[in-house]
């Protein structure tokens, strides 16, 4: 439980946008993430909110494909 609070914090950002879809992600897809796409999100978590919000947006290619499955999610939420 205490990954989950840590993790929902962390969405807690400066931008609305950001916001809105990060919880909306950890109230559909986080539950079901792997080892390694909980790895992914912590790694996107670590992004500035300008740098995540343009890869979410699609404004910025991603360039660690690594990323890519968690990303995925994050543009459906």
């Amino acid at each position: 439980m205490k990954e989950l609070e840590r993790a929902r914090w962390r969405c807690r950002r400066g931008l609305l946008e950001l916001d809105i879809i990060l919880q909306r992600f950890m109230d559909l897809h986080y539950a079901q993430l792997n080892k390694a796409e909980l790895q992914q999100f912590e790694t996107l978590l670590s992004l500035s909110d300008n740098d995540l919000w343009d890869m979410i947006a699609a404004k910025k290619p991603v360039t660690d494909k690594g990323l890519e499955s968690v990303l995925h999610l994050l543009q459906k939420s």
